[in-house]
């Protein structure tokens, strides 16, 4: 993950966290009795049960996996699960977001963005920021039933985007993210602050990272051209 890179051509984002904030999803929480504490112990749980579910040959989607998490750290019935997961379309866009994607178009590098995330969600998030236009296209590796960090998810996306993969850059705010875009011959970049403080060093480290969006956008059109 650590040779020469040359500026991409397209830059794909993950969308929950790295773009979208999660906010919503956890005054659903508190809504519906829990607390938006139990926020990072359900979205981790969700992480795990789709990873587990991909390394043992299975599928299924982000949101069904989100839905069964609410229910493991909570306890509460199904029907405030599905209400909370219902909060993923009310989530907006992070300050740094729009100034990032701008940065990049502007430079007449394409944006996209890459969730294992359910349909609409990015769409929603994208709209009630206004940011739309900036946006090329968005995928959800749901469409070939496969859970990001898993190497066909990446590969995919860059087929869809009709470049080569050392031609996309995957910029996230997870480690394991990262480690899954780079194992598949993605540029990668990382933002600290969100989730995590800092990239897991028990990883092959991104080709660029940054505090913010903005950052990283910076290091990635600084690579030199191809």
């Amino acid at each position: 993950m650590t040779g020469p890179r040359t500026r991409p051509d397209v830059v794909a984002f993950d969308v929950n966290e790295t773009l979208l904030d999660l906010a919503p999803v956890g005054a659903a929480l508190a809504e519906q009795g829990s607390s938006a504490d139990q926020l990072p112990a359900v979205f981790s749980q969700a992480l795990l049960t789709g990873f587990a579910a991909t390394t043992a040959g299975t599928w299924f989607p982000f949101r069904a996996a989100f839905e069964t998490s609410v229910a493991q750290v909570t306890g509460l019935p199904s029907s405030a699960c599905s209400a909370v997961a219902d909060a993923f379309l009310e989530m907006s866009p992070h300050p740094d977001v729009e100034p990032a994607f701008r940065r990049l178009t502007d430079a007449g590098v394409r944006v996209v963005t890459l969730s294992h995330g359910s349909p609409g969600v990015a769409e929603a998030g994208l709209t009630r920021g206004g940011l739309t236009a900036l946006v090329e296209r968005t995928l959800t590796s749901e469409s070939i039933r496969a859970w990001k960090p898993a190497r066909e998810a990446y590969l995919w996306a860059a087929g869809v985007c009709g470049v080569a993969p050392e031609r996309m850059a995957l910029v996230a705010a997870h480690s394991w993210d990262v480690l899954g875009a780079g194992r598949a011959g993605l540029t990668t970049g990382f933002t600290s602050g969100r989730s995590e403080q800092v990239f897991a060093e028990v990883y092959d480290p991104p080709h660029v990272q940054g505090s913010s969006l903005v950052e990283v956008v910076e290091a990635l059109l600084a690579l030199p051209p191809a």
